[in-house]
């Protein structure tokens, strides 16, 4: 699949109950309750938000890419997307797309995939791991590494290649960009806004993000 399917919210930010800008290199947790939208703004462009979703309640239940990517028949997340659950349950839909296309492929970087792709020396650069790992410890649930399941990475370009292989590109995303998704059930959110500077994705340039949620229509 590689058609956009771009749709645009009706939602007004001044009404929204929670709005936060994450910079790069931060990592970021909050519930979300079922029916309430959460949106992630690219606010400078072609940034990289790798993201975890869990059933509030029960986090073996989870953000599972099989799942999604067989539930939809597709391999990139877009408008329409369910995001499914290692259950097999939808956990949020994508209700509103102005970027099109999201990786689910990918993963997160870490220390031994910055040493693999770009040098040893590399190896100990921050990574999206870390940023999920410090988070899960700052929110206190008792999750961990054993926690961490594939991600998505909200506004990242990663093209599949002819022979199956993956290839880090030039992102597709532009500042103001935002995906926006409705919570089929209470969920809980874990982000890494990325803070890799080794990746022409985000043009070398890690950019903060903007988060925000709103309560479901009356």
């Amino acid at each position: 699949m590689t058609a956009f399917a771009l749709k645009e919210s009706t939602l007004d930010p001044a009404r929204a109950v929670f709005d936060q800008v994450v910079p790069s290199g931060r990592g970021f947790t909050r519930d979300v309750r079922r029916g309430q939208i959460f949106r992630i703004v690219d606010l400078e462009g072609n940034q990289a938000v790798d993201t975890l979703f869990y059933d509030a309640h029960n986090p073996d239940e989870r953000y599972s890419s099989c799942d999604t990517i067989r539930a939809q028949g597709a391999i990139y997340l877009t408008t329409g997307t369910r995001l499914m659950s290692n259950e097999g349950r939808p956990l949020l839909t994508i209700i509103a797309d102005t970027c099109g296309r999201h990786d689910t492929l990918g993963g997160a970087c870490s220390a031994e995939s910055n040493q693999v792709r770009y040098a040893l020396e590399k190896k100990y650069m921050h990574s999206c791991r870390d940023s999920f790992l410090l988070a899960l410890a700052e929110l206190g649930r008792g999750m961990n590494k054993r926690d961490l399941a594939s991600n998505i990475n909200f506004f990242m370009n990663v093209p599949v290649t002819p022979e199956g292989g993956l290839s880090f590109a030039d992102g597709v995303s532009a500042p103001g960009r935002y995906v926006e998704m409705r919570a089929e059930t209470d969920v809980l959110v874990l982000i890494s806004n990325c803070p890799q500077l080794n990746n022409p994705c985000n043009a070398y340039n890690p950019t903060p993000v903007r988060l925000l949620v709103w309560d479901p229509p009356a």
